[in-house]
């Protein structure tokens, strides 16, 4: 969990994937590091279009492809919808610090791409090929430069000592190492009421169900109430595992909803993680919807951590800070950004843009 910035040879393997979440852990880009980028892969023609315009501002085609194009075809579709958030929040938030004023001198952004270069010819590897590779342009990648360094500064700004240990001193119980792991169920229903109600109903039902069976198991298990406890709690999984094998629409399915073990923050959204460390072990949540869908959860194990200082945990505290920032800059500027998607094998821009909010508050304590 510890706070990152783009520096250096970092920088372009960053820009070459978008940090996007899987459907069933979404995670902020500051915390989850980036899978590896080809190096050089095999020439691709460029795409082109615009994938989205945010108030007025387009999201290139390219921008979705240098993503996507680490997941295998079967899931382009669902990573092409969290690819374009990502995105989509990103303008979101360079908008935002620029109706701030938030600049970075042009000199900044020389000393870094200097700075990667350097590390580049180290490695024996070309700066120019390197951006090639990814389809990305010079200017492409300065803008993202500036715009990732802007936000550093941002964060720098904000996140004071005194700011980050009363974050810390409020939630202390954030940063103890604890860790839960737990299986889920994903329906992905879309924006349609009837088909949300649907989905809603349907994974009530399968709790039901569950809890049902797994309690007739209980009951006619010898033993005391420990013995019983147990061997339900053994059969809620088992029957947990079985349908999220069978419905979930989730990669996870596969290994039956498995999300293995996660901390309080930095691997899901707030809804998912709160819901699930509020669980004892086997018990199931009640339909949790976040921004991905809608979840069935069950708390399978925890590793409790330890109580820590602040100094011990500074870094870690000023990731999760700047984390809780992003997403109230987000919620700020997203109910009030004109936002168009553009169909696939679209490409037509929309003009117009909606005003900024005022500057979004610290994050909650």
């Amino acid at each position: 969990m510890r706070f990152r910035t783009r520096r250096a040879a970092a920088l372009l393997a960053v820009l070459g994937v978008a940090t996007v979440a899987n459907a069933q852990a979404p995670a902020p880009a500051a915390a989850t590091p980036p899978p590896s980028v080809p190096a050089n892969p095999a020439p691709t023609p460029r795409p082109t279009g615009v994938a989205a315009t945010v108030n007025g501002q387009e999201i290139p085609e390219v921008a979705v492809w240098r993503a996507l194009r680490q997941f295998p075809p079967a899931e382009h579709m669902a990573a092409r919808k969290e690819i374009l958030n990502h995105l989509v929040e990103n303008i979101l938030i360079d908008q935002y610090l620029n109706a701030l004023k938030v600049a970075v001198e042009p000199a900044e952004v020389d000393k870094l791409v200097d700075e990667l270069k350097a590390e580049l010819a180290k490695a024996k590897k070309d700066y120019a090929k390197e951006l090639e590779g990814m389809m990305l342009t010079e200017a492409e990648f300065r803008a993202e430069v500036s715009a990732q360094m802007k936000w550093d500064n941002f964060i720098k700004q904000q996140g004071t000592d005194e700011a980050l240990k009363k974050f810390f001193e409020a939630k202390p119980d954030v940063f103890d190492g604890t860790l839960v792991r737990a299986r889920h169920i994903l329906l992905t229903p879309g924006d349609d009421p009837a088909k949300q109600a649907e989905a809603e109903k349907t994974l009530q039902t399968i709790k039901a169900t569950i809890t049902a069976e797994a309690q007739k198991v209980a009951d006619a298990t010898q033993g005391d109430a420990l013995a019983k406890a147990t061997t339900k709690g053994k059969k809620v999984e088992e029957l947990f595992s079985a349908e999220a094998g069978k419905i979930s629409q989730c990669p996870s399915k596969r290994d039956g909803g498995d999300l293995q073990y996660f901390p309080r923050v930095g691997a899901m959204v707030e809804p998912f993680a709160d819901a699930a460390f509020k669980m004892n072990v086997y018990d199931m949540s009640d339909v949790v919807k976040t921004e991905f869908g809608y979840h069935l959860i069950l708390v399978t194990a925890k590793t409790p951590g330890k109580q820590r200082t602040f100094d011990e945990v500074k870094e870690d505290v000023r990731g999760v800070y700047a984390m809780r920032l992003r997403e109230a800059v987000i919620s700020q500027m997203k109910p009030r950004a004109q936002i168009t998607i553009t169909p696939i094998a679209e490409a037509k821009p929309t003009a117009g843009a909606a005003p900024l909010p005022t500057p979004a508050a610290a994050p909650a304590q």
